[in-house]
């Protein structure tokens, strides 16, 4: 793989949760990138390698100034940061009103991202978290490079409704007006589910039925476990073993899935995830 997108239809479902604890047990070097046009949260929820704050400066704001001169993808490493266990990441914007500088450059992102994976220099798959999307978001205009466009949502019926007509409109809209389970497309659309541990396979099949009779080209691919306490410890506001927390072992179960379903498209080798 090259690109995948976490994206959320409403609310807080915690894209940003499962797309560090993903990118931090990916089996290859993994560049995370903040790309919500809504602004980013790590700068405010992460710890940085030398323990201190994140640049908010130094990121996709900074992208963005290189990328209307052009943008080779081995350049988005001049603009990544270490977070404290070892994840890499270009941090978000600031604010909204920051999103007008990266006008018309969503297209440009979008294929630097896909090619940093063929890279010479530093390959690496990005991992975007791509914040809330409706149907006239400019962050979609990446999402034609996507291998995976991933589609997170909590459990709460009213949630898997929502993500379920999402999938659909998505759907339509990348892969033209051929619908249905037999008519999956690139980039693969997938469900990733927010959901108690202990629930979270039952749920799994059910919300796949339910995509599978909607015909919205859409299914389920995992389940990232609910855990507060272990999105404490990610972000390094809590003491503990990551790697044995609910969210990281949840986490590694979607991506050795993925990796098993599709790991020919990202059998380079590159580098561990930070928390293997």
């Amino acid at each position: 793989m090259a690109l995948i997108a976490l994206a959320a239809d409403k609310g807080s479902p915690g894209v940003t949760t499962a797309a560090v604890a993903i990118s931090a047990v990916w089996p290859r070097r993994a560049l995370l990138a903040e790309a919500d046009p809504a602004g980013g949260d790590l700068v405010y929820r992460g710890v940085a390698a030398h323990g201190g704050p994140l640049d908010p400066n130094t990121g996709m704001l900074s992208v963005a100034a290189t990328a209307r001169r052009g943008l080779a993808a081995e350049q988005l490493w001049d603009h990544a940061q270490p977070m404290s266990g070892g994840l890499e990441v270009l941090v978000g914007l600031s604010t909204s009103e920051q999103s007008a500088g990266l006008t018309g450059l969503w297209p440009t992102l979008g294929h630097a991202f896909a090619g940093l994976a063929q890279s010479a220099h530093g390959p690496a798959d990005v991992i975007a978290d791509c914040g809330r999307v409706g149907a006239d978001s400019v962050v979609m205009d990446m999402f034609p490079q996507a291998s995976l466009v991933l589609l997170v949502a909590r459990s709460e019926p009213e949630n898997l409704a929502r993500v379920r007509d999402r999938a659909g409109a998505l759907s339509a809209k990348l892969h033209g007006a051929h619908r249905g389970a037999a008519q999956l497309g690139t980039p693969l659309i997938g469900v990733l589910l927010i959901a108690d541990s202990g629930t979270g396979a039952k749920l799994a099949g059910q919300v796949n039925d339910m995509l599978v009779a909607a015909q919205c080209g859409a299914r389920v691919v995992g389940v990232i476990a609910h855990d507060p306490a272990g999105a404490a410890q990610l972000n390094g506001r809590r003491r503990g073993r990551l790697d044995k927390s609910l969210l990281i072992r949840s986490a590694r179960k979607v991506v050795g899935d993925l990796h098993q379903s599709y790991g020919a498209a990202w059998a380079q080798p590159g580098g561990p995830g930070a928390y293997r």
